[in-house]
């Protein structure tokens, strides 16, 4: 049994941020009505709040292909460097050894 991620359109994270500010309700029982998590909301807001109303929620979570590079490249480059270290440990544990 698979799950399908949900998605949820501009307007509807704009009209959620706008209930969390503006209503009396906890986020809980917003979270809840609108049937999210509450840290999704609070995500929502802090998006809104760092890029602007006008490039927040810019589009379906995709990277643009720079983007995407970037960050595959990042995480070559982390892996490349545990490996790195593990050779290193190895090569000192095997000159320890020989002496």
């Amino acid at each position: 049994m698979t799950k399908k991620r949900q998605t949820f359109s501009r307007e509807f994270k704009l009209e959620a941020v706008r209930l969390l500010e503006k209503s009396d309700k906890p986020a809980t029982q917003i979270a809840r009505e609108i049937g999210i998590p509450r840290n999704r909301l609070y995500k929502w807001r802090d998006q809104l709040q760092a890029k602007g109303s006008a490039e927040a929620f810019p589009g379906h979570g995709r990277r643009s292909g720079s983007e995407a590079r970037l960050a595959a490249l990042e995480r070559e480059n982390e892996r490349l460097r545990e490996e790195n270290e593990i050779l290193k440990k190895a090569a000192q544990y095997f000159a320890r050894e020989s002496s």
